[in-house]
């Protein structure tokens, strides 16, 4: 049977904010194997734009009025601050309905593994929106990596860089450290994450934050972290909201060769603006922003990959069909939460 043929995955989506509706929502709408069922937001301007955008789909104020619906549904996405992810993951997994949560996963380890243990208990699937795997320029290096063309790496910096001074308007701008607040959880599970995917486990750890406003009092607008895999590599990742001068977006060197990108992904810009992901020009770099490789005085401008956050929703619904692997095993999202609680409780 064909993916538009078989009943789709009733879908849904929780939070109607820059997750739900320039992240969860359009991939969950473009994707046949999926239909948008429920979207929740208490914002009557949110649920209007939702209405407007999704009219097939119920929308409603609360969590709780969603979970009145279980019968209608088989997926539940998390798109809200990441202090409810833990009961509302957990309300989820307790109704049979499998659960995608947005990063950062929760607020501690200790949290992640509990509710991996409760989805498996249930027997249903958890996993978590890593969406960054599947940037451009990520996917451009890690085939670079494995193909051997820088040789053997010996360091991997990585940034990710906005010039925000008046914060996000969002609850960035309010989550304490302990609500999983702070650039390191928002941008480093991203940073860390993809470091992993490249180069491994983590040997050792180190990292330095700050807060220049207008994040509360522990929660950093600011934070370096340095990783040394088991692989030999070693990794540096920044992270800054309020850069008036951003860096290379990677810079890595090897043995053979060096390669280098500025900017970031075209992805969110092109889903906020309204670009559908079917379209033959979503996840294309221009080729003026392709990353370099090779050494000083002799580079070539690399082809970027085709950016695929779809592919997260494709491979997702090919786990919950009980064909295929998660796009993200919780557990690697765990490794990922340790290093950061491993950097505050140090930094």
């Amino acid at each position: 049977m064909n993916r538009t043929t078989r009943r789709p995955i009733r879908t849904g989506v929780v939070g109607f904010g820059i997750s739900g509706s320039v992240f969860h929502a359009p991939l969950v709408e473009a994707d046949p194997d999926y239909s948008l069922d429920v979207i929740v937001t208490s914002d009557p301007e949110r649920a209007a734009e939702a209405a407007r955008r999704y009219p097939k789909a119920r929308v409603v104020p609360t969590a709780e009025a969603l979970f009145t619906l279980v019968g209608d549904l088989d997926l539940v996405i998390l798109g809200t601050p990441p202090l409810t992810h833990f009961d509302l993951a957990a309300t989820a997994i307790s109704h049979g309905l499998h659960v995608v949560v947005d990063k950062p996963f929760v607020t501690t380890s200790a949290d992640g593994e509990e509710l991996v243990t409760r989805a498996a208990d249930a027997g249903v699937h958890l996993s978590v929106f890593q969406n960054r795997r599947w940037d451009a320029d990520f996917l451009t290096l890690h085939r670079l990596v494995r193909e051997g063309a820088l040789g053997e790496i010996r360091t991997f910096e990585s940034r990710f860089e906005w010039w925000r001074p008046e914060g996000f308007g969002n609850w960035r701008d309010t989550a304490t450290l302990a609500e999983g607040g702070g650039i390191l959880h928002d941008l480093g599970a991203h940073l860390i994450d993809q470091a992993i995917r490249l180069f491994g486990a983590v040997e050792e750890s180190y990292g330095e934050t700050a807060n220049h406003g207008p994040a509360p009092d522990g929660a950093e607008t600011e934070a370096f972290v340095s990783l040394l895999h088991e692989s030999g590599v070693r990794s540096r990742l920044w992270m800054n909201s309020m850069a008036a001068q951003v860096g290379p977006r990677f810079h890595v060197l090897g043995s053979k060769a060096g390669y280098t990108k500025w900017g970031l992904d075209s992805q969110e810009p092109a889903l906020a603006a309204g670009l559908p992901p079917s379209d033959p020009a979503y996840g294309v770099d221009p080729q003026d922003s392709w990353g370099v490789l090779g050494i000083d005085g002799a580079t070539e401008p690399v082809p970027a990959e085709k950016g695929a956050y779809p592919r997260f929703y494709t491979d997702l619904a090919t786990a919950l069909r009980g064909t295929g692997p998660l796009p993200v095993a919780p557990a690697e999202s765990l490794e990922v939460l340790k290093v950061i609680e491993k950097i505050h409780a140090f930094a």
